[in-house]
């Protein structure tokens, strides 16, 4: 009985693996436009993909400079007079926050705005190493690190994980603010 069990059970874990591997869509040709929060792919050409174990290590070393691509949050439209106050935003301590530049297809200004804060988050050196992320399941990062490789930076690395999994391995995380748009906006 217990054999019949175990047998059971590791048939069970055998052909559950790849399942979850088939969850995982193919890499598209071009940006994603859509369905934003949905699995992403395991792989992004030309970039090197990491875990966390890896984004933790860069971090720690100091050796690549992270960009969060997540989008800020639309403010409500509220009563007049109504004060509202954006939600903190979090992430991994000394990122660049580059909002809404992860989206498949970018208005000139959010574009030009990417290309400023790549440049100053490189030095301007298209050899740096740039460790893109928002948070797991979410096309942002991965339009936006593709986005970068077609800018022509060569040292490009996609978190797929993002601030979830960094948050899942109990590393710290920090309250950012947006870098500022030209005109001095966030």
């Amino acid at each position: 009985m217990i054999r019949l069990l175990a047998a059971a059970i590791a048939s069970t874990l055998l052909t559950a693996a790849p399942v979850r591997a088939q969850d995982k869509p193919e890499e598209p040709a071009d940006y994603r436009t859509e369905d934003y929060r949905s699995p992403v792919p395991v792989t992004l050409a030309g970039a090197r993909v990491l875990s966390t174990a890896e984004a933790e290590k860069i971090w720690r070393d100091k050796a690549g400079a992270f960009i969060d691509v997540l989008p800020r949050a639309p403010k409500p439209n509220l009563p007049e007079g109504t004060v509202w106050r954006e939600r903190p935003h979090r992430n991994i301590p000394g990122s660049i926050w580059l909002p809404d530049t992860g989206y498949g297809r970018l208005a000139a200004s959010t574009e030009d705005y990417l290309k400023h804060g790549l440049a100053r988050a490189a030095g301007g050196n298209v050899a740096a190493l740039l460790v893109i992320y928002c948070q797991e399941n979410c096309w942002m990062s991965w339009n936006a690190a593709k986005r970068v490789l077609s800018y022509g930076y060569r040292n490009v690395a996609w978190y797929p994980d993002g601030t979830d999994g960094w948050e899942r391995a109990k590393l710290p995380l920090a309250i950012a603010e947006p870098e500022p748009r030209e005109g001095g906006e966030r």
